[in-house]
């Protein structure tokens, strides 16, 4: 039987990643395929559905997926994630020349963040700001919406935002922070970091129980099976960001489950209920 996996086309280098791991899949004896898909709700109702027993899941995807099984009786697990996936931290920051030093500093004032979906950019860094005690406006770049953050366009117009003063702070995943003051977005120097999240977890490869047992099994024990010296898939890890794939676990998406509830991303049921978001 064909492992069947959803994957969301957040970028052209999806084809090559997967189309990649497909290869070596067959070549290790599990018959592999792939479906892309345009958002991740597709994605995740989907994968409830079983019309795929796998998904690369976004975070939030996760969150929504475990809602939506619960609600219609089924379940989801974690089976793997990358060795990146763990301990992430979102920052909020501000220009270095600016009269901002607290949280409360930003009362009255205009804070950058991603799209809508995205975790590390808006949901998660809003949450820690509210949770500080922050009253500030927000303003929305909402660059790929759908893709959960994945795009990290969003992010990178609110840090352009930041540095012309069209708002006074921005929210960003702090490899993203290190990013864009590397290539130049965010002058070297010019941001200090205001606050910093507690750290979470972001991908996981989400399978659902109707899969079938045995191919799942396999499937991730080739995953974290894969080798970073193996030149043959050492520049397909590259491009999706690891170096080793690892079991997967839920203790790093607390933070993110009461963003959600505390701003109605999503109910209980896993029905989309935040406000104006079309994916």
């Amino acid at each position: 039987m064909t492992l069947l996996m959803g994957a969301v086309a957040y970028d052209a280098k999806v084809v090559p990643i997967w189309s990649g791991f497909r290869s070596w899949f067959l070549r290790h004896g599990l018959p592999f395929d792939f479906v892309l898909y345009s958002t991740y709700e597709r994605q995740v109702e989907d994968l409830v559905a079983g019309r795929v027993h796998a998904a690369w899941n976004s975070p939030l995807a996760w969150i929504r997926a475990q809602r939506l099984a619960a609600a219609q009786g089924c379940s989801v697990s974690p089976l793997v994630m990358r060795d990146t996936d763990r301990d992430l931290r979102s920052v909020v920051v501000v220009r270095s020349d600016s009269g901002i030093f607290s949280v409360d500093d930003l009362k009255g004032r205009t804070v950058g963040t991603g799209a809508v979906d995205s975790p590390q950019a808006t949901l998660l860094p809003l949450h820690h700001l509210r949770s500080l005690g922050g009253e500030f406006d927000v303003r929305r770049f909402e660059v790929g919406v759908g893709l959960h953050g994945d795009h990290i366009g969003g992010e990178r117009e609110a840090a352009r935002a930041l540095m012309s003063g069209d708002v006074a702070a921005a929210c960003l995943l702090d490899a993203d922070h290190l990013l864009f003051s590397r290539e130049g977005t965010l002058p070297a120097g010019s941001t200090r970091i205001l606050t910093t999240t507690e750290p979470y977890d972001h991908c996981n490869m989400t399978v659902v129980d109707t899969a079938p047992e045995e191919p799942v099994r396999r499937f991730g024990a080739l995953l974290t099976g894969m080798s970073y010296a193996d030149p043959e898939v050492r520049p397909l890890l590259d491009l999706e960001g690891l170096t080793a794939w690892v079991e997967g676990r839920t203790t790093g998406y607390g933070e993110l489950e009461a963003a959600v509830d505390a701003c109605g991303f999503y109910d209980r049921a896993g029905r989309i209920t935040a406000d104006g978001y079309r994916p």
